[in-house]
């Protein structure tokens, strides 16, 4: 890592997260629509248009999840320098779910990246998948190379080789030729805006990574001296654009060459502002929410928190909220401040340096300038500030509660209602994802109340969660009481909810006689969840699992019934940060090759499973770049005969009972954390309950 990095690199990559959410959302609601009807129908884009147009502002999309999902193929091959394009394949093949995550799933030949991702799962290893010999040019050069890019320059600080050897590494999964320089470019330019803030310097050293006889090497050339031709006239230069480098040139869905000249242009006519860099570049049209995305970010590092906040309210419609949905299955719901720490703490790695996470790692910890990590008031206002104690934390501004009223202050823990929920099953991108929060699961949280109060308040940790009928009730722990001044921990073990999933958290004003601000300093939780999990009233339950399997429905009687025609399927559930826990399940197999359950899932491919094997086994086995039989005994399976199978994972060691008998033990290091899963290989299995609890 360079000797020169910025002191503020965290909160940089902060605002490049930002940078690319505020992007994606700008441009998504008239994403691929010619510059004459934008103007015509929206105008100059300088502000969110998406209620004009009846749509939503926060929404899953292929350039967020994509961008911040397949950056953990560095996180889960240890940081390694060397990753490889076939490594960051594998990690393709752990967290996409076909037809359901992250891509846009046109098929064989027309989506870029379902082309890629089918050679990767017929067995070609990138970065052939990806290549002009295999997929052809048309397909292999479009956009989709550039748009998952930004990561790997913001873990390259400074570094923008390092950067662009990465963006090629990455790109070549599922693209080739001009779409992987466009890539090499885009990430060096980010890298080096940690360092250098001069916009045609940044050009420099972007085009410089990729061959001078190359179509982008020569159509950034002829941009930047239309640039200079025509002033801040954009609309000349948009015109010179679309006619040299215009779609009309280039075939495809969506060519990288017009879409990252976009990028350029707008980059050079934004006059190092972020609002009219994005006007620019949304109003000129085309694949507006991933060029606008890309090029938010790349304003972001450049400029910083200052620069996205000079102009209108960018953040605070949002909230720092991004839907994530992937096969990790606890990521669905997140937001800005958790991405750039991850983000972060690779960069760090990478660099030889110590990442030491804001208030010892709490999960939500509001050290940003500005951030609020989702958390919304009811009855309150929120805000970022510094608290008396001089950290900045959640500033939660309340007036005085009649008697019987309350005030809260929560954030997202899942699909925040069940019409959220049907939205985004109607829409190409869907929200399949876990709570983040469980029962069994310890909440702390840190709050002071202000000096210049006038009454001491009652003050307690709440949830939401869904009821029997879809809809959510607030549930409290017993209130602590606040002097003008006082601080406290608040500590709640979550209760048992029946199997309703939590769909927030935060905290809640149950009496405040006079008005004020109470500050939440941070707000964590630890811990193994002790919850049953099955059929219960309502459909919310029934969303809190992550599909992964060719049918998952509960029917005639059954909780789980899941059904897999070639292949191994997970229906996935719990969290990334779950840890030590026992997994239990009753598993009547109908027709199968192998079924079971499986224990720190972290996707499709990674974890640990118990499985019973039709052809006469009971196997521990380890999903890891293949899969790894690490415990096996004889064992006649037979079909429609239910089994209550249990798997234990604690610290290394790896037990497994079948029926209440312990069978199998072994020991292994390479999975420490994740959730559960029901498993099924080629076949059909019933599951009527699932239980997850600590270990006595």
């Amino acid at each position: 890592m360079p000797a020169n990095l910025p002191a503020d690199y965290e909160e940089r990559v902060y605002a490049g997260v930002l940078g690319k959410i505020i992007g994606v959302y700008l441009g998504r609601p008239f994403e691929g629509w010619p510059n004459e009807r934008i103007e015509e129908r929206l105008g100059e884009i300088d502000y969110y248009v998406h209620d004009k147009l009846n749509q939503r502002l926060i929404v899953t999309d292929d350039d967020i999840s994509g961008t911040f999902t397949f950056i953990r193929a560095m996180e889960d091959y240890d940081c390694d320098p060397d990753l490889t394009p076939k490594q960051i394949g594998q990690s393709w093949l752990n967290y996409l779910i076909e037809n359901r995550t992250i891509l846009w799933w046109g098929g064989l030949g027309n989506s870029t990246e379902h082309t890629a991702f089918m050679r990767l799962v017929s067995g070609i290893d990138a970065p052939a998948s990806g290549s002009i010999e295999m997929n052809g040019k048309v397909v292999a050069e479009q956009i989709g190379a550039q748009i998952f890019i930004d990561g790997w320059a913001m873990v390259s600080p400074g570094d923008p080789e390092q950067a662009a050897d990465f963006a090629r590494r990455a790109a070549s999964v599922s693209h080739d030729g001009e779409a992987i320089y466009g890539a090499q470019v885009l990430a060096a330019m980010e890298a080096a805006a940690f360092v250098e803030s001069d916009t045609n310097k940044l050009i420099d050293i972007g085009v410089a990574q990729i061959p001078k006889n190359s179509v982008l090497y020569r159509m950034i050339g002829d941009i930047r001296d239309w640039h200079a031709r025509h002033g801040d006239d954009w609309r000349k230069t948009f015109a010179e654009i679309k006619a040299n480098y215009g779609y009309d040139k280039y075939g495809g869905n969506c060519h990288m060459v017009p879409n990252h000249g976009l990028i350029v242009h707008g980059l050079l006519h934004g006059n190092d502002d972020f609002q009219r860099a994005l006007m620019v570049v949304n109003t000129s049209g085309w694949d507006t929410d991933c060029n606008s995305g890309n090029l938010g970010c790349l304003l972001g590092i450049q400029h910083g928190l200052q620069g996205i906040d000079a102009g209108p309210d960018w953040r605070g419609p949002f909230a720092d909220i991004c839907y994530m949905p992937s096969a990790d299955s606890g990521s669905g719901v997140t937001d800005a401040v958790t991405q750039a720490s991850r983000i972060a703490s690779i960069g760090r790695r990478l660099g030889g340096s110590a990442f030491e996470p804001p208030k010892d790692g709490a999960r939500y910890h509001f050290a940003y300038p500005g951030s609020v990590q989702g958390f919304t008031g009811h009855q309150c206002v929120v805000n970022n500030r510094e608290a008396p104690s001089g950290e900045r934390c959640l500033a939660i501004h309340f007036d005085p509660l009649a008697s019987g009223t309350t005030a809260r202050a929560t954030t997202s823990t899942f699909v925040d209602s069940l019409e959220t929920a049907r939205h985004f099953e109607g829409r190409g991108y869907g929200l399949m994802t876990s709570p983040t929060l469980s029962p069994g699961q310890t909440v702390t949280a840190n709050v002071e109340l202000a000096k210049n109060v006038d009454d001491a308040a009652e003050v307690s940790i709440c949830i939401r969660v869904f009821d029997a009928d879809d809809k959510l009730m607030t549930l409290r722990d017993v209130p602590t009481t606040l002097d003008p001044g006082g601080r406290a921990e608040l500590t709640w073990t979550i209760p048992d909810l029946g199997g309703y999933p939590i769909a927030a958290v935060g905290v809640q004003l149950v009496t405040a006689p006079s008005g004020g601000t109470l500050y939440l300093d941070r707000l964590h939780w630890t811990g193994a969840p002790e919850v049953k999990l099955s059929q219960i009233p309502g459909s919310m339950w029934n969303r809190a699992w992550v599909n992964g399997v060719d049918q998952y429905l509960p029917k005639w009687g059954e909780s789980f019934r899941l059904v897999h025609n070639r292949g191994t399927g997970l229906l996935l559930h719990g969290a990334r940060d779950w840890r030590d826990y026992r997994a239990s399940a009753d598993v009547t197999p109908h027709l199968i090759r192998r079924a079971g359950i499986a224990a720190r899932v972290q996707g499709m491919r990674r974890y640990y499973a118990l499985v019973l094997n039709a052809e006469g086994s009971v196997q521990i086995v380890r999903e890891l770049d293949g899969t790894t039989v690490l415990a096996e005994a004889p064992f006649d399976v037979e079909f429609y005969r239910t089994y209550e199978l249990e798997i234990t994972v604690e610290g290394t060691r790896i037990t497994a009972s079948v029926d209440g008998e312990t069978l199998l033990e072994t020991q292994d290091d390479a999975l420490a954390t994740g959730g559960i899963a029901l498993l099924i290989d080629e076949g059909r299995t019933a599951t009527q309950a699932v239980s997850v609890g600590s270990i006595s």
